[in-house]
């Protein structure tokens, strides 16, 4: 029984086991006794640092930059991660608790005492006289610092950052924002986005008339073929609304009529009756718009205007809006309780707006009703790019949320349409010179009135052709003939005509939304500006449009002939702020 004598078992060592089954004639090359990684001929990743540094490259920060707001997200997300608002809580240092005092917020006079109206609430105005431009930057840098921190979550790998910015913001604020985002932050380049542009690209569509109703201004662009044509603007916006619900209030308080208002240049804010905070949660909650009233032309011809019949009770307020709504307020000392009829709220909106009692020649450049500018703008487009901007009218800014405000508008220019038409021409001697036929007997056919009309010719039952006495027919207007072969191949391919020429409103996701889908898509911008060529020149390093290239630089587009053409100018030594950049 001794085990030295007798055969060995048939157990296998480990190598053996790993190596299998060394019979086969095949050689194999030596297995070592050891365990071992094997080696592996894939590229190990480490070699190229962490996988999420070839992310943070591919990241594109989308800022939005407004006036009162800041709205900060990644490119490609549906939704901004922080909306981020400019106030007194944003102002408050670390360890000061001075909300929590007694009387604090009784005290908002003493704060807001020698201090412009609401400037505590603004990133920054458009009067720039007098600024601090570096209050601006921290501003800016403090909500930008707390959204990567609390709400992006991000390191300070370099990211690039696609700035969203309103149409002709004046240079010195854009140098304030470069130098806080180069300086402050690791950027590597800022590309340069109009929000105008944005908003239409969020529209799905490539061309629309975007009515931004904005804090400071209201804005009418024409946006063609992602190209801005024009832009108008009138001081018509939210700030002015706060301001006249403040005296809307301070009537009611003191126990005037709601609709008394003094003259705009001798508004007495300084008194603080009403707290700017109060005033604007006013407006926002309680404000409504009403319904357009077909009112007589404003054209003046010859004799007495037309009185169209209208029935009396379209113009007098329902029962329902004349019942007293109850609304306290609490920053007037003794807070009060007052009682204001529904129809009443609408007036600060009328009055703002639309100015419906005053003559249009009364009004500045500068000062002209929303409906009265939009109208003027589609009227000095040319004919192919109004008849494509006026179907697709854009509605963006905080006060076009107003309950009614984006369909009166709407209803106002169609009414200025169908009144007036598209004839830029107006004016007592024009409408004369049109009504009278002895002053256009022996003159020439205008320019304006088309081609000659053509005599058509018809084919008798007869059979013998001759010309009848009918109606001439002008050859600009006649149908085209109809072409079987195209129809059969929009037919096949689903083709469906662009809608121009009637007017129509669009909806827009708006503009960060547009920006983000740009930055998805790798869309070039129009302006990018790389951080060594700020840090050495600054603003003054950059180009004129008319110092780099005159065509290229006003028929830019998002395709690749622009991307190129600004890779040429940085490698040139030269750069451009696009449209910003633009005396």
């Amino acid at each position: 029984m001794s085990s030295s004598t007798g055969p060995s078992l048939p157990h296998r060592a480990v190598s053996s086991i790993r190596a299998g089954d060394r019979t086969s004639t095949q050689a194999l090359p030596p297995t070592p006794h050891t365990p071992h990684t094997p080696p592996r001929a894939s590229v190990v990743p480490s070699a190229f640092g962490s996988p999420s540094t070839l992310r943070a490259d591919d990241e594109v920060l989308v800022v939005e930059l407004g006036s009162r707001k800041l709205r900060i997200g990644f490119g490609g997300d549906a939704a901004p991660k922080r909306i981020a608002s400019f106030g007194l809580e944003q102002q408050r240092r670390a360890g000061d608790f001075r909300a929590w005092e007694a009387g604090y917020q009784d005290d908002w006079r003493h704060r807001a005492a020698g201090k412009p109206w609401g400037s505590d609430h603004e990133l920054w105005q458009l009067d720039l006289r007098g600024k601090d431009l570096g209050l601006v930057g921290d501003k800016l840098e403090r909500e930008l610092r707390e959204a990567f921190t609390k709400f992006l979550l991000i390191d300070s790998r370099p990211r690039r950052i696609s700035l969203v910015l309103p149409p002709t913001l004046p240079i010195p604020l854009i140098s304030s924002v470069f130098d806080t985002i180069f300086t402050r932050f690791q950027i590597p380049s800022i590309s340069l986005l109009s929000s105008p542009v944005m908003s239409t690209m969020a529209a799905g569509t490539r061309s629309a008339l975007v009515i931004n109703i904005g804090w400071h201004e209201t804005t009418v662009t024409a946006v063609y073929e992602f190209r801005e044509v024009h832009t108008w603007r009138t001081i018509r916006a939210g700030k002015l609304l706060v301001e006249e619900t403040y005296q809307f209030l301070s009537n009611i308080i003191r126990g005037r009529p709601a609709t008394a208002r003094a003259e705009r240049t001798e508004y007495k804010l300084e008194e603080n009756i009403v707290s700017f905070e109060e005033c604007e949660e006013f407006a926002t909650r309680m404000l409504w718009c009403k319904g357009v009233v077909n009112q007589v032309s404003q054209d003046t011809t010859e004799g007495l205007p037309t009185l169209h019949e209208q029935d009396e009770s379209e113009t007098a307020a329902p029962a329902d809006d004349r019942v007293p709504v109850a609304v306290e307020l609490k920053s007037p000392k003794p807070p009060k309780t007052v009682e204001i009829p529904f129809a009443e709220l609408a007036e600060p909106c009328e009055a703002v707006f639309f100015e419906p009692n005053i003559s249009p020649s009364c009004f500045d450049d500068h000062e002209l009703p929303v409906p009265l500018l939009a109208y003027r703008a589609l009227l000095q487009l040319p004919l192919d790019v109004r008849a494509v901007c006026m179907a697709r009218i854009i509605f963006a800014g905080g006060c076009s949320n107003i309950i009614g405000l984006k369909g009166r508008i709407f209803d106002e220019v169609s009414l200025l349409a169908k009144e007036r038409g598209w004839d830029p021409i107006r004016g007592k001697a024009y409408d004369q010179y049109k009504a009278n036929p002895n002053l256009r007997r022996n003159s020439s056919r205008q320019s304006g009135e088309g081609p000659t009309p053509a005599v058509v010719v018809t084919e008798s039952s007869s059979g013998t052709e001759e010309a009848e006495a009918a109606p001439p027919i002008n050859p600009a207007y006649a149908p085209p003939d109809v072409d079987h072969v195209e129809d059969n191949i929009n037919k096949e391919r689903n083709y469906k005509p662009a809608v121009q020429g009637t007017l129509r409103v669009i909806d827009s996701l708006g503009a960060w939304c547009g920006a983000s889908l740009a930055a998805q898509l790798k869309v070039p911008a129009l302006a990018t500006v790389e951080r060594e060529y700020w840090l050495q020149q600054g603003v003054n390093g950059a180009c004129r449009p008319n110092e780099v290239d005159v065509k290229a630089q006003q028929r830019q587009s998002m395709g690749a002939g622009g991307l190129v053409r600004g890779q040429a100018s940085q490698a040139a030594g030269g750069w451009t702020l696009g449209i910003w950049g633009a005396i």
